[in-house]
């Protein structure tokens, strides 16, 4: 590792991947480091797909700022790297009096952050747009703009994008010290990895879960502390996709934004998350308890939920801290940036953090050759609302048929793609493989096939290990 770079991003979740798409366009020679054998390993793996408008984001605050301007890039890009975009719109809902009386601090809040567009309705009203609501509905609002994306095409696409262009990648590779020689002109990191050291005048510490620990384990201290808030989902067949258009948003309170109901762009629907702080930071296993809680829940507004099975559940871990707001810092002594508690809100404000980090470099007055050209990848399809590959001509095999998944798309995701899927968990993020009804249980061994020798670890892993999928 002898190659100096100017920016190592430490963290490959949605928001490292956005960095170093971001900076690579920049001009910038950057390295991502991951110390998983593939991406969105961590917090990002388990989030709800959601492109919000951040109507109910803080006044003024940087979350507000990242979440709008991530909103109107992927809207600018996502054509041009065939992401898709499921316009769902979003339903506000009142089930009590004392919800509904917070309706006109929701609808001022939304006008201060320059969302104008928000509209009350009535019940009549909100059962015409939804009519399999529970007839407990007081009344609504509607979120017109609110989208549901690829959770996991869009983060891919990003890294590619800056692998095409010149970055790279360090996979099971974990940063465990770093010395900054600031006596250099623009000064050094040498950071300690298992691998050997690296190089690089900036580091983006995008770390999520581990953030703290991260600027602990280089620093001594950390000006946060992560306290790892789980999020478990239930996720019902696909047929359930008749019964709800729209995402079904609850009133928030001022530690969550609650319980959604809400469209997948792979034809379900789920409800979730709930949100339990943990100790651990890794530990996604699911409790029998609050599934039934969100099963119920979910019958209780939708009734006819009740005659749809669950596909799935999962559970995601949040980077929550001890304080609400995005913990993002820029120490310019030691050309370090944090970008710390980036929460539920990451997917949408990824591009938008992405944006800010070049700001602070060039606040700093530093500025890269911006790409005179650059390549834009075209990921694969994955929506269940846009024609799928098995609909295209030339298809040899289905290997996972709950989802449709064909022999082709594995193989591309294996061998055929700029970042190859590095674990089973990678492969079906990239193809939906194992995330329909069985789980699994009919296509793992014809996956085995397909996939010996490409991971380290065997994809026979034990049940209560596997992911959930949507």
């Amino acid at each position: 590792m002898t190659k100096t770079y100017d920016i190592a991003i430490i963290g490959g979740g949605i928001v490292g991947c956005a960095v170093a798409r971001r900076m690579t366009l920049a001009g910038a020679k950057v390295v991502l480091i991951e110390k998983s054998p593939d991406i969105l390993a961590g917090a990002s793996k388990g989030n709800s797909a959601i492109l919000h408008t951040a109507f109910d984001a803080p006044e003024k605050s940087l979350e507000l700022q990242c979440m709008q301007a991530g909103y109107a890039e992927y809207l600018d890009i996502h054509k041009s790297m065939n992401l898709p975009l499921l316009k769902t719109g979003a339903l506000l809902a009142a089930w009590s009096p004392e919800e509904q009386a917070k309706f006109e601090g929701i609808m001022v809040k939304a006008a201060n952050n320059g969302v104008a567009d928000l509209k009350l309705l009535t019940t009549a009203q909100a059962q015409k747009k939804e009519p399999n609501l529970s007839n407990n509905l007081l009344a609504a609002i509607e979120v017109p703009r609110e989208y549901v994306i690829d959770p996991w095409s869009a983060p891919l696409a990003y890294l590619t994008q800056a692998v095409e262009n010149g970055a790279d990648t360090l996979f099971n590779t974990e940063v465990i010290g770093g010395f900054f020689d600031d006596s250099k002109q623009e000064g050094l990191w040498l950071l300690e990895t298992n691998n050997g050291q690296i190089k690089a005048n900036h580091i983006v510490n995008c770390a999520g879960l581990y953030g703290d620990l991260l600027n602990k384990n280089v620093f001594g201290e950390s000006d946060f502390e992560i306290r790892p808030r789980k999020g478990e989902f239930v996720v019902f067949d696909k047929a359930a996709s008749k019964l709800l258009k729209n995402i079904l948003l609850p009133i928030p309170t001022e530690i969550t934004k609650g319980i959604v109901i809400f469209p997948t762009i792979f034809g379900n629907i789920a409800v979730g998350p709930t949100a339990d702080e943990q100790e651990s930071r890794a530990d996604a296993s699911v409790a029998k308890e609050n599934l039934e809680m969100l099963y119920a829940f979910a019958l209780d507004k939708i009734p006819a939920l009740k005659h749809i099975p669950v596909t799935a559940t999962y559970a995601g871990i949040r980077p929550a801290t001890e304080k609400k707001h995005y913990r993002v810092k820029h120490d310019v002594k030691n050309n370090w940036v944090t970008l710390g508690g980036i929460r539920s809100t990451g997917i949408t404000a990824s591009l938008g953090l992405a944006q800010h980090v070049e700001s602070l470099f060039n606040e700093q007055g530093i500025r890269f050759n911006k790409l005179a050209s650059s390549r834009t990848p075209m990921m694969p399809n994955l929506a269940e609302h846009i024609e799928r590959d098995w609909q295209k001509p030339g298809v040899e095999e289905i290997v996972c048929h709950c989802e449709m998944v064909t022999k082709r798309e594995i193989k591309k995701a294996l061998d055929g793609s700029t970042l190859p899927a590095g674990s089973m968990e990678g492969l079906k993020r990239r193809t939906r493989a194992t995330m329909g009804r069985c789980q699994g249980f009919y296509c793992s061994a014809r996956l085995a096939e397909l996939t010996e020798g490409k991971f380290a670890e065997s994809i026979a892993v034990k049940s209560d290990k596997k992911e959930g999928g949507s």
